[in-house]
């Protein structure tokens, strides 16, 4: 991602912002680089970059509870 970065105007439900205000006061970062982050999930997960994290932790679950079965079928 580009290190200059470019002002924009937008609008947003008001909880949600304040949600994303508390979640920044409480990691001791700024509102900005919260949202930027946000964002920057958002599209991974849209263009299919990078997996959720939910399905790899239902992925990690499946390979511990069925390691030998798994191991079996390689072969």
């Amino acid at each position: 991602m580009e290190s200059t970065r470019r002002k924009f105007a937008s609008q947003a439900d008001p909880a949600l912002l304040d949600a994303v205000r508390d979640i920044a006061a409480e990691e001791g970062r700024q509102f900005q680089v919260v949202l930027e982050e946000a964002l920057q999930e958002w599209v991974e997960r849209k263009r299919g970059e990078r997996p959720r994290p939910e399905v790899m932790a239902h992925l990690a679950g499946s390979v511990a509870a069925h390691r030998e079965l798994y191991r079996r079928l390689a072969q």
